[in-house]
């Protein structure tokens, strides 16, 4: 038999090669940018939906239905029935806490599999940990204060916090890591900051407002002495210094659709906002519209965030578009 014969009968008899596998689960979680991005934008919802049930504590009066902390009483981690309604409805806001803290640990777990790491993004998903732990300490300082209306207030603006961080987070998962590249020139980039600032301000000022009046957490909470017909006052004059510098910089930002969409947005919310918080004010805070009015004050916030975020763009860089290993090239 010819050496070609022999070498033609022993390749007709070599065992194929074993079928290839799709990737694990594992592989595919390496390679999720998608999930990262879906994970990032849950974390946004989550902080939001724990504002609106802290503030479904205060307006039911449940803000010590469990009245200690770390655990709900002196003897039980969980509400017990002789505390009602109020219990559950303290102890759910508690547990809504545990599964954001679940959403936020899938979140990093994901962003440290991806085959192609972003620091940006760990630190970002890291930070979302740090402020729910945070917000964990501030609102049990505010239950052991018995519902002192400045850690209520400084319960909230953690969360606002959590918002932002979130939103950060979400957004750069949408964006390469190069250099940042403004859309506007200088002055235009100080417009938007100092809407952003305005923002923050009145969401606040609103804090306090909420310390001043009725729908304290409990009967017996204490209030922080102001008039609250004053302090209301000063925060329809921060609304007011909000609203003209959004419209102010939708004119500015005109010759740039992209800034002057997200500006109009937020003038859009800015207004429901203020409806909602006059008519809310003339009769007599009822409980609906204060949590509608709430919950608008974390969308405004989102909006206003936006508009900051929108002014400039970052760039993929080589290093982060790579989401497979390199095919190696024959020699």
């Amino acid at each position: 038999m010819s050496t070609a014969t022999a070498d033609a009968a022993g390749s007709a008899t070599a065992p194929a090669p074993p079928p290839r596998r799709g990737p694990s689960w594992l592989e595919a979680l390496r390679d999720a940018p998608r999930l990262v991005r879906w994970l990032a934008f849950a974390t946004i919802v989550g902080n939001a939906v724990v504002v609106l049930t802290g503030v479904a504590v205060r307006l039911s009066d449940s803000g010590l239905g469990c009245p200690t902390w770390p655990k709900c009483t002196d003897d039980s981690y969980t509400n017990t029935p002789e505390y009602g309604i109020h219990g559950y409805i303290e102890f759910g806001n508690r547990l809504l806490t545990i599964v954001l803290s679940a959403i936020v640990g899938a979140a990093i777990i994901v962003v440290l599999l991806q085959r192609v790491r972003r620091r940006s993004l760990i630190w970002l998903a890291l930070a979302q940990f740090g402020g729910i732990v945070a917000q964990a300490v501030v609102g049990g300082i505010t239950v052991l204060t018995g519902l002192n209306p400045w850690t209520v207030s400084a319960h909230f603006l953690v969360s606002m916090g959590l918002i932002y961080a979130g939103y950060v987070f979400w957004h750069r998962t949408g964006e390469g890591d190069g250099p940042r590249e403004w859309r506007v020139s200088v002055p235009l980039r100080w417009v938007a900051r100092g809407i952003v600032l305005a923002a923050a301000a009145t969401i606040v000022i609103g804090t306090v407002v909420t310390g001043s009046g009725p729908h304290s957490g409990d009967g017996d909470a204490p209030r922080t002495g102001f008039d609250p017909a004053l302090v209301s006052q000063l925060h329809a004059d921060a609304v007011f210094l909000l609203i003209g510098l959004t419209i102010g910089g939708m004119l500015a930002l005109r010759a740039h659709p992209e800034v002057r969409r997200a500006v109009t947005v937020l003038l859009v919310i800015e207004l429901l906002q203020g409806v909602i918080g006059y008519v809310q004010y003339f009769t007599q805070l009822p409980v609906l519209l204060v949590a509608l009015h709430v919950l608008g004050a974390a969308v405004l916030w989102v909006a206003a965030v936006h508009v900051l975020f929108s002014i400039r763009v970052r760039p993929v860089v080589a290093s982060s578009t790579a989401t497979q290993p390199a095919v190696p090239q024959p020699a």
